[in-house]
């Protein structure tokens, strides 16, 4: 390409990327403003149940060149509406998302926190439909919220932003692995199938490289997995366990962030993070091994099969009960 005209190209881009932003937002305050008309005919008994059939046939057959308005889609207009119109300080935000996306969203969360996680990141994080609906199956909420809520003191002192970026338990389901499997099928399988992996730890994660070799004195050292999380601005080590927690996995980890942070880590980047991800822990274990761990580390376990969702909700919910007894 002439690089003199790489400007034009880019404003070109840019405006296309706009004009697709005002099409989607008009088309959202379209579905919301049917879904308020119809609500409110129906809340003063203007029109009954049926009348939504009757307007699904009158656009098909005067109108049918217009798309998306069978009798379903319009009854979720109708409960779109009615899910964010006390909620002021969502309804902005359903309009910088898909039609299909909002679908997802207020159909399968069952509380206003979690419709507020999943817009904050389907924006953040540009998830596709498909993405959206993995993410919501596997519990990315609670899990997050619950991994909110055990992170270290170290690691909070670390960085004032890492809400949200970890979690408790990842679930790597995608990978098929028997059980019984080793570390190193493990490893391989997150690598080969690596936009399955960053998908869930976050899009702001950058594969750096397997078996990153460290060397300190004249010995070898090498980190299962190491990542760089852009949000953060640093340097995330993995360490693969296919055991259960032992409190002398995190030695091992430490003296990596060390070497990363003395040998690796650029000056104007932060300290860097270890996350030691382990087939099982028992929390208690894990308390009093972080408890005197002067790093930013944090111990997760992984799944190999999607979460039982009631059972992490019941977590969630516990954990919310015991913070507002403790008000």
């Amino acid at each position: 390409m002439d690089n003199r005209f790489s400007g034009i190209i880019q404003l070109i881009k840019q405006s296309q990327i706009s004009a697709i932003k005002a099409v989607n937002s008009e088309l959202i305050n379209l579905y919301w403003n049917i879904g308020e008309y119809i609500s409110k005919k129906i809340e003063q008994s203007e029109w009954g149940d049926s009348v939504v059939n009757e307007l699904a046939k009158f656009i098909q057959t005067h109108q049918p060149e217009i798309k998306g308005f069978s009798d379903k889609n319009i009854w979720r207009m109708k409960q779109f509406y009615e899910t964010y119109k006390d909620l002021p300080k969502l309804s902005p935000l359903v309009r910088e998302i898909s039609w299909t996306n909002n679908l997802l969203i207020f159909s399968r969360c069952k509380t206003i926190e979690e419709m507020e996680f999943y817009l904050k990141i389907v924006k953040q994080e540009n998830y596709s439909k498909r993405e959206l609906d993995r993410q919501i199956s596997a519990s990315f909420f609670e899990r997050t919220m619950l991994g909110n809520s055990k992170l270290s003191p170290a690691v909070i002192e670390s960085n004032n932003d890492l809400s949200n970026t970890f979690k408790d338990t990842y679930v790597f389901e995608f990978l098929n692995l028997p059980d019984p499997h080793s570390e190193s099928d493990l490893q391989l399988g997150l690598v080969r199938q690596m936009k399955n992996l960053i998908l869930e730890l976050g899009k702001d994660f950058l594969f750096i490289g397997e078996e990153y070799k460290l060397q300190v004195g004249n010995s070898d050292f090498y980190i299962d997995l190491l990542l760089y999380h852009r949000g953060l601005q640093c340097l995330v080590a993995f360490e693969l366990k296919a055991d259960k927690f032992k409190p002398d996995h995190l030695g091992q980890l430490n003296f990596y962030l060390e070497a990363l942070d003395r040998d690796v880590k650029k000056p104007n980047e932060n300290p860097s993070i270890g996350v030691l991800l382990c087939k099982d822990k028992d929390s208690e274990v894990v308390e009093y091994a972080l408890s005197r761990s002067l790093s930013p580390t944090m111990v997760s376990e992984y799944k190999t099969q999607l979460p039982d969702k009631k059972l992490l909700q019941q977590k969630l919910h516990e954990l919310f009960d015991n913070e507002t007894d403790e008000k």
